[in-house]
Order: structure tokens, then sequence, then C-alpha cells
């Protein structure tokens, strides 16, 4: 054998050496690897509390990532607190009402629809038409979430936020007045009291707007029930013709100036 031959010989023995060798360390890698996974999910079913925190250091590494690529901070539920519907998933009549609300009050259909429907399942648990609920709520504040009043009526239903503190306290405090579906509540729950008391719906209106103790209430309770007469004709299907909202301006008495009642079933006041 010549000494070329010998040395590509022992070239082949030490490549075939080398190879042997790392197939064995990764193979035994790969197995180290195994029987980790195996422990960590092993380990992760029973403590639940590991794989709590390991699902929320991952989120929030994704977060930070996302964050950094977007440069804005990135809340992926943030839709979960929004106050809106698709019109197009309400049945037929809601949805009709939607529009309409939407190009009068010149406010999204979405959120308006997410209204709408809250006030027809209101509605039917209290046994109060939906359409004088979101009658109350146009010409209460237009449909704007944020509204207060002189006086501190706030929210959709311009509730006087101060005297029912108590009703807000199911939804977490006074805070939720500007939370729509939370205010919606209240204010149905609100009116729902004052036709009682009233013993009539024209009364009821006198007495949430705050003007049960005097001889004219500006013209609101004509008002709500000229809107809940449109809504109903839309509602009916009816083309019913989108004027300009018309602004309130009844003259809320004082608080000294109203019947005695128990402080939570005084009225709301209307925007003015």
């Amino acid at each position: 054998m010549t000494a070329l031959a010998r040395t590509m010989q022992g070239v082949r023995t030490f490549a075939a050496d080398v190879g042997q060798g790392f197939f064995e360390i990764t193979h035994n890698g790969f197995a180290l690897v195994g029987l980790a996974t195996v422990f960590c999910v092993l380990a992760v079913s029973a403590r639940p509390d590991l794989r709590e925190a390991g699902e929320a250091r991952l989120m929030s590494w994704l977060q930070a990532r996302q964050m950094m690529a977007v440069g804005m901070q990135v809340e992926l539920d943030a839709i979960d607190r929004a106050t809106a519907a698709n019109p197009q998933d309400l049945p037929k009549q809601q949805a009709a009402i939607a529009y309409w609300l939407s190009k009068k009050y010149r406010v999204a259909p979405e959120p308006v629809s997410a209204l709408v429907a809250e006030a027809y399942e209101i509605g039917e648990r209290v046994k109060l038409d939906p359409t004088l609920i979101l009658a109350v709520m146009a010409v209460e504040s237009g449909f704007n979430p944020f509204a207060q009043s002189p006086v501190g009526a706030q929210g959709l239903m311009q509730v006087m936020t101060k005297v029912h503190t108590d009703k807000y306290e199911n939804f977490g405090g006074k805070l939720a007045a500007f939370d729509p579906v939370s205010n919606l509540r209240v204010g149905v729950k609100v009116l729902q009291e004052c036709i009682q008391r009233a013993g009539s719906l024209s009364a009821g209106l006198r007495f949430y707007v705050g003007a049960a103790n005097l001889d004219e209430d500006g013209g609101y309770a004509d008002k709500v029930m000229a809107e809940h007469e449109r809504l109903k004709q839309v509602a009916a299907g009816r083309s019913v013709p989108v004027s300009q909202p018309q602004t309130i301006r009844t003259v809320a008495p004082a608080p000294a100036d109203l019947p005695a009642a128990p402080a939570d079933k005084l009225a709301a006041w209307s925007v003015s």
C-alpha cells in the first residue's frame, strides 16, 4: 500500500469517526431536549399557576414586540370595551331605527345599533316601549354619552348622577354614568319609577325632566312623544323624513323646588 493510499484511508477513517461521534452527540442532544420538553409539559400540567405565569409572560413579550413594531401600545382586547354592533346583524326593525337615528343625530350607526338592541332588550324586560326609551335618549342628549347639563345630569339619559349614586353602585360606581349601556340601564330604571309614581306616561316624563311642580315643562314631554311617534313609524317600515335635531331648552328647577320624594326616585334632568 502506497503512502498516498494509507493517507486517504486514514482520512476516511477519521471522517467516519467524526461523523459517528456527531451523530451520537446530536442524537443524545435531541433526546435530552425531548426529555426536557416532556418534563416541562408534565410540570405545567401539574401546576396550572406555572402555565398561567408562562402564558402571561409570553403575551407580555409578544405585546412588547408588537408595540415596538407599530410604535404605539397595543390592546387586542380593546374591542371588548367598545359599545358597538353591526347594524346588519340586527333584526330589520331595529336596523331601520339605528340607521334613521344615525342620520338624524349624525352619529355612527354601530354604537347606535348597540344602544337600539339594548333598548329593545331592556324594554321587553321592564315593559316599556323601546322606541320611547330611545326617544328620551334622543331628546336628552342627542346620543352624546358624555353630555352634562349645568345642574349635573350626565350621560345618554341625562341622569342626575349625584342623586342616583346608589343605582350606579351596581355598575361599579358613579363614573359608570359615562358608560353608555350602564347609563341607559339606570336611566330606564329612573324613567320607570317616574311613570309609576306619576301614574301616566305624560306626567312621568314631567317628573323625569324635573318639572313636576312647574306650570309647564318647556315642551319636553311633547318633544319626547313626537320623537317616540316618529320612531314607531320608522319601526313600522314607513319613510320618515330626517330633520335636524332640536335642542331642549327646559328650565330645570332648583333641587329645593322638587316635590318631596325618596332620593332614589328623584327625576333626571334634561340637557339645557
